[in-house]
Order: C-alpha cells, then structure tokens, then sequence
C-alpha cells in the first residue's frame, strides 16, 4: 500500500522507542507481579510485533518466560485512517477458537489507540476465553477514544489534529522503528 501523501515529520526514532519500549516493560512486570500465567496478544498488524518487542524485553530485562504468545487480526480502519469496513472486524484463528485463557493476565498490544474500536474488540474477545484480568498496552494513545477503553500502559501519548496521522513504522512492515507524524497534503 503507498503511504498517503503529505508533511511527514520524524516524532520518535528508533533510539528513542527503543527506550520508551522498555519503560513499557518496566510497567508491564510491575502489573505481572505475582501473576503465574500470563498471555501477550498482538493486534495484527502493528501490534504483533511490538508485542514480540514488549515481550523480548520482559524476559530479558524481568525474567518472564513461559507467556503464551498469540495475534488477533482485527481490522477497521486503513492505515491513512479511512474507514475500510462499518464495523469492527476480528477474524478467529481456528487454533484459537477452542483456546482458555482461564486464569491469566492478558496484555493486549497495539500500536495506535486512536477511537478504540480494535482494541474493545480485542478486549471483548478475549474476555470470552475466560481470563483473570486484561490489561491494554499501546504505543502511542491518541487521546481521542470515542468507546470505553482505557490504556494501562501507554508508551507516548500524542494529542494531534483529527486531521493528521500517526505512522508508527514498525519492523518488519516497515524498514526502520519511528513514529512519524503526517500532515496530509
């Protein structure tokens, strides 16, 4: 898909969200305290491998291991934001559909809170299989969710324009780890 044309300007480099990433980590293990089971839950796309990030960093940084790691494709919006489907889509992966998660904390990772609709989505899918808790965790929260989400762990939060874009570049969909900021043309 071609990026929508504009005014792109570089908020955060690789650098930077490396660091942000492990303060993620750093709040992430001090929710899990005492937690035994523990599921990490991307967000397809973005959210997927910013989950395999947080997740790296919490065992090599906390010792977590032992963490069931799985990806929900959930779709609503495209990444310019237009509106590519009424509602929110959550496709069941046929390995999940029989899948407890009775018992664990669950992370729920995505890159953009923008109106929350994937993550409520997420949420309420993942309440269906039984867990102690859920947690959200994103990296960048826009601060303007229209639906009753709340983000536990927020990486950055950016009140932009309804107009303007967050680009989160996440490897491996895009070369280099940034978030850029798009001002359309």
């Amino acid at each position: 898909m071609d990026k929508p044309q504009g005014r792109r300007t570089c908020l955060y480099s690789t650098v930077q969200l490396d660091a942000i990433v492990g303060d993620m980590a750093r709040q992430a293990a001090g929710l899990l305290t005492g937690r035994a089971r523990v599921a990490i839950v991307g967000i397809l796309r973005r959210g997927a491998p910013l989950a395999d990030r947080l997740h790296a960093r919490l065992k090599q940084d906390f010792g977590l291991t032992g963490c069931v790691r799985l990806d929900l494709q959930i779709k609503r919006y495209a990444d310019d934001l237009t509106l590519l489907y009424p509602e929110t889509r959550l496709t069941e992966n046929a390995a999940h559909a029989m899948l407890s998660l009775e018992g664990h904390t669950v992370l729920v990772v995505d890159d953009v809170m923008y109106r929350g609709h994937s993550m409520l989505r997420g949420v309420e899918y993942l309440a269906g299989k039984q867990p102690a808790e859920i947690r959200t965790v994103v990296l960048v929260d826009r601060g303007a969710a229209k639906l009753p989400v709340r983000t536990d762990i927020v990486g950055v939060r950016l009140d932009v324009a309804p107009t303007d874009i967050i680009e989160c570049n996440v490897p491996p969909y895009e070369a280099d780890f940034k978030i850029d900021l798009l001002q359309p043309a």
